[in-house]
């Protein structure tokens, strides 16, 4: 067209002057211009036209990269069903180029009549305008095998607003399925991670309470090496009186014999005996099943616990290793259930305890008191533990909960039993919170949910 323009304007000015009668020059003149306006619009057009071409071609390119990176399979079909475009996840998976597919209906791909009735009923959902279904098809491999996708199809319409075909997406239920493997495993790891955490903090605990616990397990023993020392004695002076009576002697002989051995005495003193030191057997199994329900890896299944029983135990094992200064306030009430982890339950409250006798012994208070209460409202089950000791930097506050984050000095604590009791409480559908209590000091609030179907009095115990 450039080079066309000064030819016909050359042609059209060589017959300026043999123009037939009555056309002057200002009509030929007339028409040149014209003809140079229709001639700058074409130019304009082609421009116009070479660069939507380019915006085509760049839009064209980038659909067609985007579809060639996706790790899903996608199927383009038409209203017929079809093959029109097939991604390159596609023909890596079943094996086929693209130009094999094309024009070949959707069923060629699927392994058994089960995945075709599926694919026919739910691109005809597609074609009547219903939500988009997923479905899971058998889809055959490059070795022929079926392969289960999880895919969902969607219906595509053309310019005009009619249905133009469906487009399917799918995925391999084998990448998922590795994928969610991979998450289980993962977490399970992370589960045995925080169980042996948990653990390990409480044998810290534990380790804490053996001098107390020593102390405990001491007097039932030694009551009981009492009483079976005195039943040997007993045993002895009983053995050599049925001697004499096996011996025959004579009425006065044995008479002599049971005044000197006291076997009156003996006889009498025998149940009283035989029931303390059942007594203190008893006494000494019940510190050992504590011990072990403190120190054994819970379970996860949850029972019904009486939370007075395990402040009281709790408090019976803390008083021996408590520094002789402080005073725990405690007025138990008769019952409070919640549903949990006993031993959990313990754990938590001897963390507790122990950071209120630390808070203590930091402020240096002449008497350090603690006060333990336990309340119930609206189906919660509260236990409040507050000190006298030096309470909680404004600072710190935020982070009290978090691992590892300790305000004692190196070596006196690990920073994990605050947050490892958070995690125990949360594991409970509980809320453990904190704050600086007026008065001075802190209190910890314990807030649980009441085990169905259990209640107590509403005027519970209240420390004292």
């Amino acid at each position: 067209m450039m080079q066309a323009r000064p030819a016909l304007l050359d042609g059209l000015n060589e017959h300026m002057h043999q123009h037939p009668d009555g056309v002057d020059d200002a009509a030929w003149m007339d028409v040149i211009n014209k003809m140079d306006e229709v001639y700058s619009r074409l130019i304009d057009d082609e421009v116009e036209l070479e660069r939507k071409n380019v915006e085509l071609e760049q839009s064209q390119q980038f659909i067609v990269s985007v579809i060639s990176s996706m790790t899903d399979v996608l199927i383009v079909c038409d209203v017929a069903g079809r093959i029109e475009r097939a991604n390159a996840a596609l023909c890596a998976l079943v094996g086929r180029t693209e130009s094999e597919i094309l024009g070949q209906p959707l069923a060629i791909l699927l392994a058994d009549e089960a995945s075709q009735a599926k694919a026919a009923e739910v691109s005809k959902a597609a074609f009547l305008g219903l939500q988009a279904q997923d479905v899971e098809l058998q889809l055959l491999d490059r070795g022929r095998q079926a392969v289960p996708v999880d895919a969902r199809c969607t219906p595509r319409t053309a310019g005009n607003g009619r249905r133009a075909g469906t487009v399917w997406v799918g995925r391999p239920m084998g990448e998922i399925k590795r994928a969610y493997m991979e998450l289980q495993q993962t977490h399970d790891a992370l589960k045995r991670t925080q169980q042996q955490l948990i653990h390990s903090e409480k044998m810290a605990s534990l380790g804490q309470l053996v001098a107390g616990v020593a102390h405990e397990l001491n007097n039932p023993i030694s009551f009981v090496l009492g009483n079976v020392h005195a039943l040997q004695r007993y045993c002895e002076r009983l053995q050599t009186y049925i001697e004499m009576l096996d011996g025959q002697q004579d009425s006065e002989a044995l008479r002599e014999q049971r005044q000197r051995l006291r076997i009156d005495h003996v006889l009498h003193d025998l149940p009283s005996l035989i029931d303390g030191t059942l007594e203190g057997a008893s006494r000494t199994a019940d510190i050992v099943n504590g011990l072990k329900r403190f120190s054994t890896m819970d379970k996860e299944e949850k029972r019904v616990v009486n939370l007075v029983q395990v402040v009281d135990r709790t408090i019976l094992w803390m008083r021996r290793v408590q520094p002789q200064t402080v005073q725990i306030h405690w007025t138990p009430t008769t019952t409070a259930h919640v549903l949990g982890s006993e031993g959990q339950l313990q754990q938590v409250l001897t963390n507790l305890l122990q950071n209120a006798f630390d808070a203590i012994a930091t402020a240096k208070c002449s008497q350090g008191l603690v006060w333990i209460t336990l309340r119930q409202a609206d189906g919660r089950v509260y236990i409040h533990v507050a000190d006298n000791g030096a309470g909680i930097l404004p600072e710190a506050m935020s982070r009290v909960f978090d691992p590892f984050f300790t305000s004692k000095p190196v070596g006196k604590g690990t920073g994990l039993g605050l947050s490892i009791s958070y995690g125990l409480i949360e594991q409970h559908q509980g809320v453990l919170s904190v704050r600086n209590r007026n008065e001075g000091g802190a209190e910890f609030t314990i807030d649980l949910p009441q085990a169905p179907g259990f209640s107590f009095p509403r005027s519970g115990g209240e420390g004292v």
